[in-house]
């Protein structure tokens, strides 16, 4: 795993990464109809005019984010506000500000503003989801974008990123780069029983256990330790170095979100193990992660979750909505995507916010 630009990459990104950490923390019935070539974070306006029997004007698309403290976050809510303007209606956000009993009164406060479509992005599984009966009390249909709810919520669909598959493409191609050599894993996830991260890290463990089985005809799975990093910078440095300190032995890192890993780098490198660690990602495409996949070795592969399309789609069902559609799968997937060195430099947009 060695390259000549190891160093040079690192001293490009970590500097910025330090600055970053303060704003970061995390960011996520199948239906793939949407191509794969559109799930790209671009800088570029990619919103597009929506077929409507109705007349959309005056229509009010309200969006609720858990916090805009990350880029994701920003990315999801340009893309809803890009869209909703789009075709012609008025765009109304709310922000939880990171705290679920903001996050509750932001979204009580659009309802009652009487937006037409609420768009949710839930911080808690469990906390909206009296909101999500009260909005539909008044006639208003939920729409669950990025994260999860809780079964019992009163919402059309939930629109987000195929996490399950997505982790799957990257944990087979883990298991297909290693062979029957032995891997020695840290998984860092985000935070404990994020329903989005156990998806993504079940799609991870089941890739590199069904891609052993089919080419070695057994299993070897060998996680020496696991480490939350709460979806930060921060959080995943003090993993990292933790995890180093605890199993030098450790050569392959994988991780539910891009994000959980950048501050990992650090430590890695603080170690001397760029040319002795492989890194794959669960999720998320975002664009400092792609820019280490086309520079180094030590990032092998990382999987699209794209925030733009997942906030152009949300419009679009809404709009459907609006002209009579009930017949929506409760979760509705953008089309699955790895990210390796052969294809990153397609998705690669350093003027992204993402």
């Amino acid at each position: 795993m060695k390259t000549k630009t190891t160093k040079s990459v690192l001293k490009q990104f970590v500097k910025p990464f330090m600055v970053l950490a303060l704003i970061m923390g995390l960011t996520s019935c199948v239906d793939q109809s949407k191509s794969t070539q559109a799930n790209v974070n671009s800088s570029e306006d990619t919103s597009e005019k929506v077929e409507s029997a109705m007349d959309l004007t005056g229509m009010k698309i309200g969006y609720c984010t858990p916090s805009l403290n990350a880029p994701y976050y920003q990315a999801l809510l340009q893309s809803i506000e890009a869209s909703v303007e789009k075709n012609g209606m008025i765009f109304m956000s709310a922000d939880g500000q990171d705290d679920i009993n903001k996050q509750i009164a932001a979204v009580e406060d659009l309802i009652t503003k009487g937006v037409d479509a609420l768009l949710l992005n839930p911080k808690d599984p469990d906390a909206l989801v009296g909101v999500t009966k009260m909005a539909a009390k008044a006639g208003i249909p939920v729409f669950i974008i990025d994260s999860s709810i809780n079964p019992s919520a009163d919402y059309v669909t939930t629109i987000q990123s195929n996490n399950l598959a997505n982790g799957e493409l990257a944990g087979e191609w883990l298991a297909k780069k290693f062979g029957s050599k032995k891997m020695n894993i840290a998984l860092l996830s985000g935070n404990a029983g994020n329903p989005v991260g156990k998806t993504r890290k079940q799609g991870l463990l089941q890739g590199i256990t069904e891609e052993q089985l089919r080419t070695l005809g057994y299993i070897d799975l060998n996680i020496k330790t696991q480490a939350y990093t709460d979806w930060s910078y921060a959080g995943g440095l003090k993993a990292m170095e933790d995890a180093l300190v605890a199993h030098p032995d450790i050569n392959v890192v994988i991780t539910e979100s891009d994000v959980c890993v950048l501050g990992a780098i650090k430590a890695i490198a603080q170690a001397g193990k760029t040319d002795d660690i492989l890194i794959v990602a669960g999720a998320d495409g975002q664009k400092e992660a792609i820019k280490y996949i086309m520079d180094t070795d030590f990032y092998g592969c990382t999987a699209m979750n794209s925030p733009v399309q997942i906030g152009k789609n949300a419009v679009e069902y809404a709009i459907q909505y609006f002209n009579g559609k009930r017949d929506f799968p409760k979760t509705a997937f953008t089309a699955p995507l790895l990210i390796t060195k052969e294809n990153a430099a397609k998705y690669y947009d350093p003027k992204a916010l993402f």
